[in-house]
């Protein structure tokens, strides 16, 4: 089933192979490619456009956008940027809720540009690199399992040095074959153990796990420095279809409490 999914929107009617994609006019003078650091990879829906300057006059950017069909759109990004000939820069940028019935190809930044003192003026920039793509087809991953099997943490509760709930997989809507948990990874400052032998077995439409978190580490560097305390990934199979990790969705009021415990127990 998640190979289907995840096939979906690639091949044409029949089966055969979609028409490739054109390739978008270059913008004289403008070169760019998306790439992403740790910290927008922390953030989740966040990435740059590398952008340089390869004319011979000077420009300032004042906006930026993603143009992609394979992501919702969002606003455009304000930002004041001037490029000297031959200068590069890298402006953050933001990817909407992916779309998995479409190809993200192809994939642009839209740009507000000003050039001497003229009127603003709106380009288009292909974006090389495979960034755009591998996230694209990551989060895709992702939707074809949860769709298949929910995911949800649920009765979170602070019991002296921990916290404990449960992590719930509901079956979903005409989901046919296995549903197996194999794993839950730690984040760098807190491990979550699931009290049940791993792996896990959907039986039937729904799967409850008892889950623990303790801290994994009071060094205060770690504590200051890492970008994904609360990021836990659950490594979930679907039929014949490979484990994909799943981020354990964790609303606000769950991650204050994992908060406070790595607070209570790391602080004394």
């Amino acid at each position: 089933m998640v190979a289907l999914l995840l096939l979906a929107g690639c091949d044409g009617p029949d089966g055969e192979p979609a028409p490739s994609v054109a390739a978008l006019p270059e913008v004289p003078g403008m070169a760019a490619e998306s790439l992403r650091h740790r910290s927008d990879v922390a953030i989740g829906d966040s990435f740059q456009v590398r952008l340089t300057n390869t004319g011979t006059t000077p420009f300032t950017v004042t906006s930026v956008q993603l143009d992609s069909p394979g992501f919702a759109g969002l606003p455009a990004r304000e930002r004041v940027q001037e490029f000297d000939t031959g200068r590069r820069y890298d402006l953050t940028a933001r990817f909407g809720a992916v779309d998995c019935a479409v190809s993200p190809d192809p994939v642009a930044a839209l740009l507000t540009v000003v050039r001497d003192g003229a009127p603003a003026e709106r380009v288009r920039v292909p974006l090389a690199g495979p960034v755009l793509g591998d996230v694209h087809a990551e989060l895709c991953r992702v939707e074809a399992v949860t769709d298949a099997a929910g995911v949800s943490v649920v009765g979170l509760t602070a019991t002296g040095d921990a916290v404990t709930g449960e992590v719930v997989l509901t079956r979903g809507a005409g989901t046919e074959g296995d549903v197996v948990v194999s794993a839950l990874q730690r984040s760098v400052v807190l491990e979550p153990v699931l009290s049940d032998g791993l792996p896990a077995r959907m039986s039937g439409g729904e799967l409850r796990m008892s889950v623990t978190f303790r801290p994994a580490t009071c060094d205060p560097h770690a504590l200051a420095e890492t970008k994904q305390p609360f990021v836990f990934p659950l490594l979930v199979a679907v039929g014949e279809g490979a484990p994909v990790p799943v981020p354990l969705p964790l609303d606000d009021g769950q991650r204050a409490l994992l908060q406070d415990l790595l607070s209570r127990v790391c602080q004394g």
